[in-house]
């Protein structure tokens, strides 16, 4: 069965609409939309080069299609074929483009398309059943293949954008760490230099001092 749907703009991650209503019998939903939305920022990213994908996650399956810069990602059962999830997405993204397609590029806050939940949730009642007649016909589609399609797991593919995220802050870190020590050398160097000279201004000071009295006494 179809658990979730969500739908972002690959160019920055935005979430454009997601199923009101889903994700209510799925333990944990909430770490499963977090998991979506770490994949839309990979994707964002750049880290993920495929425009079409599944990626097993614990009892489920994340599958997503990109078309024109926008990403439609759907959950469901390891069970539910792959052919009726991504059957799916094309559904979902042929309406879309139709009625927002003009208007994805300047959203500019998340879930600027909640309406589109509607034709979501009609559309899921569809394909819930994989086994009603006219899902047999999709099935049996000889026209639309997805063997093709990659099938990786959530944590080969999240993990790419996990260590590049580590090699990033790492970097950050020797850059912040070099900056205090360069600066704690400069300290070093200042107080060497007061050191080594010090003595020879005082000695200078009190010479100087000796002559200004002696000319003030004569």
């Amino acid at each position: 069965m179809v658990k979730l749907t969500m739908i972002a703009r690959v160019t920055d991650g935005l979430p454009l609409a997601e199923g009101l209503d889903d994700g209510r019998d799925v333990p944990d939903a909430d770490f499963y939309k977090q998991q979506a939305k770490s994949l839309f920022k990979n994707l964002s990213m750049g880290q993920i080069d495929a425009s079409r994908m599944s990626v097993e996650t614990g009892p489920y399956v994340f599958h997503y299609n990109i078309e024109g810069r926008v990403c439609y990602l759907t959950m469901c059962d390891r069970s539910y074929p792959k052919k009726l999830a991504f059957q799916y997405l094309e559904d979902l993204k042929n309406e879309f483009e139709r009625v927002n397609g003009s208007q994805i590029e300047t959203a500019a806050r998340p879930y600027a398309f909640i309406k589109f939940d509607t034709f979501m949730q009609k559309t899921k009642k569809l394909y819930q059943d994989s086994r009603t007649q006219r899902n047999i016909t999709k099935l049996n589609d000889e026209l639309y293949e997805v063997h093709q399609i990659m099938t990786r797991n959530v944590q080969e593919v999240l993990g790419v954008g996990e260590k590049l995220d580590q090699v990033s802050q790492m970097s950050s870190r020797l850059t912040s760490e070099s900056r205090i020590y360069a600066d704690k050398a400069r300290d070093l160097n200042r107080q060497a230099l007061i050191r080594k000279w010090a003595p020879v201004a005082i000695v200078i000071g009190v010479v100087i001092l000796l002559f200004w009295v002696k000319n003030k006494i004569w």
